[in-house]
């Protein structure tokens, strides 16, 4: 007699969306989970899944997304209950922000961790295997969009004026490129003046100033005060950054 392949309780209640995409449903995670009650679980579990989605430099609404669906209920009338459509990523942070006194979170903890890693790996093997052009490419336009967050967190924390900006900006490129400021990066390079320093950048420059950018963000979120433009005038550069950290 042949064995039964074992299944994970949490790839039973994976799902996929009509894009092809992979998804799991809050309200089905939270009973596999061992939580009797799913305003608990929103409430503590799910919210503190988002702030850590958010802390990490994440748009929450690409990874918990709020679905609704019409409910039987015993007298045969039905009503809308709220869910959440939840990315891998999601799904890992939920588990992570369980109780890990509850078995079923402790399994549920390592198997995301193990998941996520082999994601990760994919992806790294996946990405070694493009050219460079590709790879600066897509570097390219992570760093467009890390620089717009960038710029909303810093405006949040009280950089506002254009000359605020561009003494933040350059702050940021203090650290990462031996004290030069980005005009000095842009005149060692000999561009034109209406060239821009990241366009020219390779895969592995575009990724240290990526891990800047990340990291910026990150601490801003945890501490606004001190890049407030009363508060010395700039933050500290990104190596500053990780060392006071």
């Amino acid at each position: 007699m042949q064995d039964t392949p074992h299944v994970s309780p949490f790839d039973a209640i994976r799902k996929i969306a009509d894009d092809g995409k992979e998804y799991w449903s809050a309200r089905e995670l939270y009973k596999i989970l061992g939580y009797t009650e799913w305003r608990n679980f929103k409430n503590t579990v799910v919210k503190r899944a988002m702030k850590s989605c958010e802390e990490n430099g994440q748009v929450v609404s690409d990874h918990f997304v709020q679905s609704y669906k019409m409910a039987s209920l015993g007298s045969g009338s039905k009503r809308q209950t709220e869910d959440y459509h939840l990315t891998r990523y999601a799904c890992y942070l939920a588990v992570m922000n369980g109780d890990p006194q509850m078995p079923v979170v402790a399994m549920g903890q390592q198997y995301f961790a193990v998941q996520t890693r082999r994601q990760e790996i994919e992806d790294e093997l996946a990405l070694a295997n493009l050219s460079e052009d590709q790879k600066r490419l897509i570097f390219r336009s992570l760093m467009s969009t890390y620089n717009v967050r960038l710029a909303e967190t810093a405006q949040l924390a009280g950089v506002i004026e254009p000359s605020d900006f561009a003494t933040f900006q350059d702050h940021g490129y203090l650290g990462l490129y031996d004290g030069r400021r980005e005009n000095d990066i842009h005149t060692l390079n000999r561009l034109a003046e209406d060239e821009k320093i990241l366009d020219f950048m390779g895969s592995e420059e575009l990724a240290a100033n990526m891990f800047r950018a990340t990291q910026t963000d990150a601490k801003m979120k945890r501490d606004p005060t001190w890049t407030t433009p009363g508060n010395s005038g700039a933050p500290p550069s990104s190596v500053q950054l990780i060392l006071l950290d």
